[in-house]
């Protein structure tokens, strides 16, 4: 990390001149088990990572704000006044910034100079780990830190949420945001998306690691199949309803499923709550194998995860099936499942220590053979949340 940002800190000078500056860093995330439960009532468990985005930062005497992504060098620095915050489409990646600016404005929260930002990150982009929740707690913390705001971490999720619906306008829900602010190292969270109730679980994989490989697959449907995923689910819900007492399906035992399943008239709605019901209750299981030390336990659940997404809520595509399934037939594979949204991204597997050489040759090749694209492989630690990088 030190070289990373001493690197950055020559980049900052040559773009914006010399000056103090302060360095801050977003991770990424990735989420461990529970997918296509947030919207459902039910709980997910995502981590944040060891890499994510940079920002070093410091403030103007002027009403201007100036930001640079070594991500994006081809748009140059992009130029704003803190009183004039629009969606603009040429300003691109900056929009995301910009947004919590915006929202924190409207807060009531005082920001009444501009700065400067250079933004790095080092996590692959439309991999589904998460980048724009990235760079919004990146800016969160960064505000907070050059405008010493009376703002708590939980506060500063919920504006980054908003910032990605109201002013982006993509709306997504709260999950990425939680785990980029709130991650602790070595551990996941169990988050509860409607109530924000959470705990932390620590994650001791002894003699394992979590690998992520990314199919290189952009997510192309993914925006569109998860809306129609949505719908499907509360259609169910509306069935379920004629006869019990609940809010979400969250609320439900795999028994209490399959006693009333009969009420959803259509057979694809009840597909779907099914993924929805037995995903949560896989995640509450899979928090417990993790506090009993039964890592073999947990990637079973894992490998049930990814079934479930396969055939019950038909989110994975030839890309994620196939890079999965070649993770499952290599040795030294405790467990593996997709991560994210669907059709494309990545793939999250937990691998023992001395097979991960193999691991990442064998299941590289056999995807290729199967896809003809190129995976790529990342040996994720699990790291603290956003924050400013002292010296």
């Amino acid at each position: 990390m030190k070289e990373i940002v001493n690197e950055l800190k020559k980049d900052f000078r040559e773009i914006f001149g010399n000056g103090e500056v302060r360095t801050f860093f977003s991770p990424g995330r990735v989420n461990l088990i529970g997918e296509h439960t947030d919207y459902n009532g039910g709980n997910v468990f995502p981590c944040a990572l060891s890499f994510g985005t940079y920002a070093i930062a410091r403030l103007r005497d002027d009403k201007k704000v100036r930001l640079y992504s070594k991500n994006f060098k081809d748009l140059g620095i992009i130029e704003f006044n803190i009183d004039e915050l629009k969606n603009t489409k040429e300003h691109d990646w900056a929009n995301y910034p910009k947004g919590i600016l915006s929202i924190l404005k409207e807060k009531g929260y005082s920001i009444e100079k501009g700065f400067e930002i250079l933004f790095f990150g080092n996590i692959p982009n439309g991999a589904g780990l998460s980048s724009s929740a990235s760079i919004e707690l990146a800016t969160s913390v960064v505000l907070k830190g050059l405008f010493n705001l009376n703002i708590d971490m939980v506060n500063m999720v919920k504006v980054s949420q908003m910032a990605e619906n109201q002013f982006v306008g993509v709306n997504c829900g709260i999950m990425d945001q939680f785990a980029i602010g709130m991650g602790k190292k070595d551990n996941a969270i169990l988050l509860n998306c409607d109530t924000l109730e959470y705990k932390y679980a620590p994650v001791k994989l002894k003699n394992a690691k979590i690998i992520i490989a990314n199919t290189n697959k952009r997510r192309g449907l993914a925006d569109s199949k998860y809306n129609e995923r949505r719908i499907e689910c509360e259609r169910a819900l509306v069935d379920l309803q004629t006869k019990l007492n609940i809010k979400s399906l969250g609320e439900l035992t795999e028994e209490e499923f399959e006693k009333n399943k009969e009420l959803i008239k259509n057979e694809i709605n009840r597909k779907r709550a099914k993924h929805a019901v037995y995903e949560n209750q896989r995640t509450l299981k899979a928090v417990e194998k993790l506090n009993s030390g039964d890592i073999e336990g947990f990637g079973k659940l894992m490998n049930k995860s990814h079934i479930s997404l396969r055939d019950d809520y038909e989110v994975t595509g030839k890309e994620l099936d196939s890079l999965v399934e070649a993770a499952w037939e290599q040795e030294g594979t405790m467990g593996a499942r997709m991560t994210g949204a669907g059709f494309g991204g990545c793939i999250v597997a937990i691998v023992k220590n001395d097979k991960i050489d193999d691991f990442i040759k064998n299941v590289g090749e056999k995807y290729f053979e199967k896809t003809g694209l190129k995976a790529d492989f990342y040996i994720a630690e699990i790291g603290d949340g956003a924050r400013e990088i002292k010296d």
